[in-house]
């Protein structure tokens, strides 16, 4: 039984629950981690092996590559066993493949192949890890506690997104950016004694799970939130803004430093702004949806923090530098809320013996999307010139929430907490087993 029954509201809320605050504390200290590493490693390829731009791009997608190579059939086999032995070997697997980096560096037998090889390994771990971590989150929580939860780890995400790069920046001039990753590395392993601490206990998964074919395992997936009224618009509305963010936050260094003609920390603190309004949004995001409604929140806030990112196109050197820093800021806020409010639908929502599949499958399509945008921007960026690039992407990110606003969810205060078949088929049916609910899962909207 985990540690999740009422107690007495305090303000720490479910950080009051000793579970929920392992996973907590060792996330926020991984997440540092991985923030400093997002600088460290193009440092190092940069100052060490002298690598130019392109194989910089080429670390930066070796990171996300893992999530379009195996993301469906690592969501199948997540649902198949327990989530937090596959954590801690995953940070296990992350720490060391970080470690081999100083550890060549310091036998001088260092080589961008090397560093390509860490990334992959690092971002196929992150793949493992992220969408047992999904799923593992409701078995920590109950339904009631899921907002909240989700809230505080947005907002921890947020916080360490600020600092990292700073952290990181810091430890590479005092240390060189081989220190870096031994921080990071370090994060890994606290974030493995947290883990091993908890004490909450998990079900068993469905019976027979294992020996179904991984293959109709995937497209059970696949179907479930292709016919899912609900999940079908909010994964199209995650690959669309994906797109949309990555293509002007390609372009905005260039755009600040050789248009507008920032220097690099005025640069820094600009680029800061969008994750300040990230923790703003995972304060808010509790009482807005309660005060409003999680499905009719989602909407107005939506259409209330989109179109700030039209602002930032408008930046000029001097006070004007406010309207960059507006836009990120309302945009950070909007993007917060609705990863909070989304997870947290996700993890009510969907059955669990589906559940890492159905993080798998939306997590890989809103990551596909990541690398279109980039190359998008970047490609604009250089044709039409960096402020027209700014222009075109900020223009896409500002009507994308009519995307949510033609769901289902238009009608309703609330988003619904639980699978309802009879919803989706328009047949009235009665859950009898888990196998019957993988069978309609299958078959609605048929």
């Amino acid at each position: 039984m985990n540690d999740t029954e009422d107690r007495p509201r305090t303000g720490w809320g479910v950080l009051t629950q000793r579970d929920f605050r392992l996973l907590w504390v060792g996330e926020s200290v991984s997440g540092l981690g991985n923030s400093v590493t997002v600088v460290a490693l193009p440092l190092i390829a940069v100052e060490v092996l002298d690598a130019d731009s392109t194989a910089v791009g080429l670390l930066a997608a070796a990171v996300w590559l893992p999530w379009l190579l195996v993301g469906l059939p690592v969501g199948a086999w997540v649902d198949r066993m327990r989530k937090r032995p596959l954590m801690i070997a995953c940070d296990l697997v992350a720490g060391a493949a970080l470690l081999s980096v100083p550890a060549a560096a310091w036998l001088d037998a260092l080589t961008l192949q090397h560093l390509v090889v860490v990334a992959l390994a690092c971002g196929t771990a992150a793949v493992c890890f992220n969408t047992a971590y999904h799923s593992y989150i409701p078995i920590v929580l109950d339904g009631r506690h899921l907002l909240e939860g989700n809230a505080k780890l947005q907002g921890s995400e947020a916080a360490v997104q600020v600092a990292g790069p700073g952290a990181a920046g810091l430890l590479a001039q005092a240390f060189g950016a081989v220190a870096g990753l031994l921080a990071d590395a370090v994060t890994f392993l606290i974030s493995v004694v947290c883990l091993q601490r908890m004490r909450v206990v998990e079900p068993d998964h469905t019976p027979g799970a294992e020996r179904a074919p991984l293959r109709r395992q995937i497209v059970e997936g696949l179907r479930f939130v292709g016919r899912d009224p609900y999940l079908r618009p909010m994964v199209t509305w995650g690959a669309a803004i994906n797109m949309a963010l990555m293509g002007y936050q390609a372009v905005q260094v260039v755009f600040l430093v050789r248009a507008v003609g920032l220097n690099p920390a005025t640069v820094g603190l600009l680029l800061t702004s969008g994750s300040a309004g990230g923790i703003v949004g995972a304060l808010l995001a509790n009482g807005f949806s309660r005060r409003f409604g999680t499905a009719r929140g989602l909407l107005l806030l939506q259409a209330a923090t989109a179109p700030f990112a039209l602002l930032m196109p408008l930046t000029t050197a001097g006070p004007e530098l406010l309207l960059f820093a507006t836009g990120g800021f309302f945009v950070g806020i909007g993007i917060s809320v609705a990863n909070i409010v989304v997870g947290s639908f996700r993890q009510t929502y969907c059955p669990p013996h589906l559940l890492g599949r159905v993080v798998a499958t939306t997590m890989m399509i809103n990551h596909s999307t990541i690398p279109v945008g980039s190359l998008l921007g970047g490609v604009l960026g250089d044709v039409v010139g960096y402020r027209p690039a700014m222009w075109i992407m900020t223009g896409l990110v500002a009507p994308c929430w009519l995307i949510l606003a033609m769901s289902p969810m238009r009608r309703e205060r609330d988003l619904p907490r639980t699978y309802e078949p009879e919803r989706i088929c328009g047949t009235s049916l009665t859950k009898t087993s888990p196998s019957q609910s993988a069978k309609w899962a299958g078959s609605s909207g048929e």
